[in-house]
């Protein structure tokens, strides 16, 4: 015996009842079936819950015909997909190609031939059902998609998070100091793309790529040898030397890696992320290293990058300094405005000085000393 669960639910319109009997009676063996003797009572079931899963809809009726119902029910995002069938005397072969140009599936004579009925609503459920049955596959598995991109996102930044830390905690930092300088970056990127000169900024995917690529600024440390990395005292003019080549190894390194992947569209942050390890320790006046890039030459992710870097170095304890306070701090960053940094980076800088300490201060550890912009 058929569970009644699993049998498809037809609806016949038709304003004769001798009609709606007829078919009624043909169809009830195989399927749930519903009646509608007019148009809008026809829009009303259809639009109901369940939905049925086809129509068979009679052209001639008063008031509102068979082609303005199917133009109302695919109209409707709810029920656009029923397939039906008109069901009508007309027999030119002009009202066919009405009917299927209005959206029908197939199109039955009257008087109505019972084998043709059931064959044709047999057909017309069944690719109902497998159409539906691909769109929930389809569903599946844009979701499963989905969620295997999160996660492969979340494990590659994780273990870009990892790399990072390596080269930070060579030099006594914590992986803290990558979080403050990432969430300082976001907060100057997104307050920078509202500047028209910055416009480029406002394709949500850059931002989003420099945020993923800053906690890479520093990974070169890992070349810098530990006496000089760790030395508690100033370098000498050759281990200053040494410890420059940091920003020259971390774009090497990222290069390196990339190697054969260039065109790949998820490895584009680290395109950006070689401009932030080479070019963060550039500054405005040209003055920076490793090659004197000045002004709009330095590219903006290092320029944003170089604001955040700073500062956290200035607040932070460093084998060779003590924490400074943030205004201190931020008064150093404000002298270095047109020198050191970016004009513009520096005034946005200045204007989010209160999410900038409220970044410091969720990611703060011992060796971090912030303090309020009042202050």
């Amino acid at each position: 015996m058929v569970d009644s669960t699993d049998l498809a639910t037809v609806l016949v319109v038709d304003d004769m009842p001798e009609n709606l009997a007829v078919l009624g009676e043909l169809l009830q063996v195989s399927y749930r079936v519903r009646v509608a003797n007019s148009g809008p009572r026809a829009l009303a079931i259809a639009t109901g819950s369940p939905h049925p899963d086809l129509i068979l809809l009679d052209v001639m009726m008063p008031g509102m015909d068979g082609h303005e119902v199917l133009r109302r029910l695919r109209a409707d995002a709810t029920t656009r997909n029923i397939p039906v069938i008109f069901v009508t005397a007309l027999d030119a072969s002009t009202d066919e190609e009405h009917g299927f140009e209005s959206g029908a599936v197939d199109y039955i004579a009257k008087p109505i031939k019972p084998a043709v009925v059931l064959a044709r609503v047999r057909t017309q459920i069944e690719l109902k059902r497998a159409r539906d049955s691909l769109a929930d596959q389809n569903t599946w598995l844009e979701a499963e998609v989905t969620r295997r991109m999160r996660e492969n996102q979340i494990v590659q930044d994780v273990a870009m998070r990892a790399m990072a830390s390596l080269a930070e905690t060579r030099d006594n930092e914590t992986g803290n100091h990558i979080r403050r300088t990432q969430g300082y970056v976001e907060v100057l990127a997104r307050a920078l793309a509202a500047n028209p000169n910055y416009a480029a900024l406002r394709r949500a995917d850059i931002i989003d790529l420099v945020i993923k690529a800053a906690p890479l600024h520093d990974i070169g440390k890992v070349g810098i040898p530990d006496h000089i990395l760790n030395k508690p005292g100033p370098l000498t003019p050759d281990e200053w030397r040494i410890m420059q080549t940091h920003t020259t190894m971390g774009a090497e390194a990222i290069e390196h890696a990339m190697e054969g992947e260039e065109d790949h569209a998820p490895l584009a942050f680290l395109h950006l992320a070689i401009d932030i390890a080479y070019s963060h320790h550039e500054k405005w006046d040209g003055s920076g290293y490793p090659v004197g890039l000045k002004g709009l030459a330095i590219p903006l992710p290092a320029r944003l990058m170089a604001v955040a870097d700073v500062y956290d170095a200035l607040i932070s304890r460093r084998v060779y300094k003590p924490p400074m306070s943030h205004t201190d701090a931020v008064r150093i960053i404000s002298e270095g405005r047109g020198s050191h940094f970016d004009p513009d980076i520096v005034d946005i800088f200045l204007a989010n000085e209160q999410e900038i300490v409220a970044i410091a201060i969720r990611y703060t550890d011992e060796s971090t000393a912030t303090d309020s912009p009042q202050t």
